[in-house]
């Protein structure tokens, strides 16, 4: 593995860059920790034989992950108020993650 290939994976609807044994805080997976995943949605990668760059996905380009763990993000607060009507709504929410070492970038 030489160390300048990354590739630019969506996972969950998001871009994230990643390279080989990059730790990454994802969107929730549903997967145990310790279990490996693979994302195929490769939409560009960084080779040896420069960047391709895919129309809208790199044909045979994959990235796989061992899932560490999963947690749930600091909670923002979401405050609502109307003034003079006595109306205060106040509500907390923690996004859930998961976190992923990248062990794998398969280059077509």
């Amino acid at each position: 593995m030489v160390d300048s290939v990354y590739a630019v994976v969506r996972i969950g609807g998001k871009q994230f860059q990643v390279r080989h044994e990059a730790r990454l805080r994802v969107p929730l997976l549903g997967a145990a920790a310790g279990q490996q995943v693979e994302f195929d949605e490769v939409l560009a990668v960084s080779g040896a034989a420069g960047l391709q760059v895919g129309r809208p996905l790199v044909a045979g380009a994959r990235v796989t992950a061992e899932v560490m763990g999963a947690g749930r993000e600091r909670k923002i607060m979401v405050f609502h108020k109307k003034r003079r009507k006595d109306h205060r709504k106040k509500n907390g929410h923690q996004q859930p993650y998961s976190d992923i070492r990248v062990t794998s970038i398969q280059v077509p």
